[in-house]
């Protein structure tokens, strides 16, 4: 019965897609989300020995000699990975000026405990000592210059406690009407690389992959940018996928009862 790890490699992948998809739903109504997505691999033996001719063998007949399966019994599908679609999500109003969407490749950029960040979610407020931060509470950091390696503990933005807050489409910070900081806005060479860290944060493992100069990203203050995620095709998807798995189970049943009909009908003998 080793045919069965073909539906059973099947079943896992989908059982994969359908928890993908899921995480998707769940976070439809999450700001700054970006929906992932799975790709699937078929393995055949085929692939590795390659095709051979068909050749009228000359012995006597089988039916092994006209239906080659070309390994195909031994075919397997599994994850072969996922990525995260960085389509631009719809930017909404909130009228709070801390607010701030983005429109664009880029994402803000963010110190955390674990180091820094960089995220698409914008709903950020002024700390009790006085920064910009997300809503986790972690700080929103200020731009560097060409040439600047200031650290980022140092590169938090300190914002006064009253008086009107206006933001540039490039990130230029102004109280009542002065210049303060420009919030760090960076691009990626190739934004692919990202990987996420929970939902709405993201990892850079290399960090000539930045790109701080020619942004072309803007800034939209008192807005927000929704997740990417359709709701409805989601949900469409999700149907599908369970429907998928519920087929790949039956065909697992159907084989454990031929093993079982096949066990006990030798065992007759």
């Amino acid at each position: 019965m080793k045919n069965l790890w073909v539906p059973v490699s099947a079943g896992i992948a989908q059982q994969r897609k359908v928890e993908v998809i899921a995480n998707n739903v769940a976070n439809a109504n999450t700001i700054g989300f970006k929906k992932d997505d799975l790709v699937f691999k078929e393995h055949l033996t085929a692939l590795e020995k390659g095709l051979e001719d068909i050749d009228v063998p000359n012995k006597e007949f089988s039916p092994d000699d006209f239906y080659h399966s070309q390994g195909a019994e031994n075919a397997y599908v599994k994850v072969d990975g996922s990525f995260t679609d960085f389509k631009q999500g719809d930017l909404s109003p909130t009228e709070n000026p801390l607010d701030m969407g983005l429109r664009g490749n880029g994402l803000f950029e963010i110190l955390t405990p674990n180091g820094i960040r960089f995220s698409r979610n914008g709903v950020f407020s002024i700390s009790a000592d006085g920064f910009l931060v997300n809503n986790r509470g972690h700080r929103v950091l200020k731009s560097l210059n060409p040439g600047e390696t200031t650290p980022a503990e140092e590169r938090g933005i300190r914002m006064p406690q009253t008086g009107r807050i206006s933001v540039s489409m490039d990130g230029q910070i102004f109280a009542n009407n002065a210049p303060l900081e420009k919030i760090s806005v960076v691009e990626f060479h190739d934004i692919n690389t990202l990987r996420k860290e929970g939902e709405t944060l993201f990892i850079n493992s290399d960090i000539n992959n930045i790109k701080r100069e020619n942004v072309q990203s803007s800034v939209h203050q008192g807005f927000v940018e929704q997740s990417n995620v359709n709701a409805m095709l989601e949900m469409s998807e999700l149907i599908k996928a369970h429907r998928h798995f519920e087929t790949i189970q039956n065909v697992i049943k159907n084989y454990d009862s031929m093993a079982g009909k096949g066990a006990n009908d030798l065992g007759r003998f």
